[in-house]
């Protein structure tokens, strides 16, 4: 019997930001925060009525490099998961704009897997990773690759404002490494790929990074993107959809 998925999802109400649960193309408001067993209200908002937002207030981000080998090309395999940070003021929302730059000149997309933690987790082993996961969504590490290329540090490259959209919802209970991701620019397939051909795959990686640092619920790790990228241009549409979550769609525009 496949696992019950429930989607959670963060939206504007008016002048309020609200918590919901996503069934079918109706939002069920909830009452408390994400990481503490909210409760239903009672009250519900048509799907095509609600801004969605991204769907977690993140306290930090973080990112995993060249964790496909069909992201690899002529690179060595890393020996151990390559992490750097995005900036939270990055992140966009579904349906959001992603802003080019002024000078920013080979902007490509990167269709990836997102965790999202749900409980503080220092020093946590493998096998117990996955109980500190609250659930995955969908995101794409935008990237300057001129700039990644040119400068000792990846602050702009990556973390450029828009350059994290994440969402459409946050999967619970998903069997995520089963789905396949899929990344399409102007409604052609760009990237595919199974989530389980990751290197390292979740529990590896969230147990990694906790040796280092604690985590803490609400953060987020994109967790690395397959296949080859490109550029891409004021006028575009990139969408980012993983089997069991849903469709991250973003708008590319001129930021000048």
């Amino acid at each position: 019997m496949a696992a019950q998925v429930t989607r959670f999802v963060r939206y504007r109400d008016g002048e309020t930001t609200r918590y919901g649960i996503l069934e079918d193309q109706t939002i069920h408001e909830l009452r408390g925060g994400l990481f503490d067993q909210p409760a239903r209200t009672g009250a519900t908002r048509r799907l095509s009525e609600a801004r969605l937002l991204w769907p977690c207030q993140a306290p930090k981000m973080l990112a995993v490099g060249l964790n496909y080998r069909s992201h690899l090309g002529d690179r060595p395999v890393p020996q151990q998961p390559e992490i750097f940070y995005k900036p939270t003021s990055a992140l966009v929302e579904p349906e959001g704009s992603i802003r080019i730059p002024p000078g920013a000149k080979n902007v490509h997309f990167e269709g990836e897997l997102v965790v999202v933690i749900g409980k503080r987790a220092k020093n946590v082993s493998t096998a117990e990773a996955l109980d500190y996961v609250f659930g995955v969504t969908c995101g794409n590490d935008v990237s300057e690759r001129d700039w990644q290329r040119a400068d000792r540090q990846w602050w702009r490259a990556k973390g450029c404002d828009t350059f994290a959209p994440l969402g459409p919802c946050i999967a619970v209970g998903l069997d995520f490494p089963r789905s396949r991701l899929t990344l399409r620019l102007n409604g052609e397939v760009r990237q595919m790929q199974v989530i389980s051909d990751l290197l390292f795959d979740v529990p590896t990686v969230v147990s990694f990074v906790s040796r280092h640092l604690t985590l803490e619920p609400g953060d987020v790790i994109y967790t690395g993107t397959p296949g080859s990228t490109s550029a891409m241009k004021p006028g575009d549409v990139v969408e980012v959809e993983i089997e069991g979550i849903g469709v991250l769609r973003n708008h590319v525009t001129d930021g000048t």
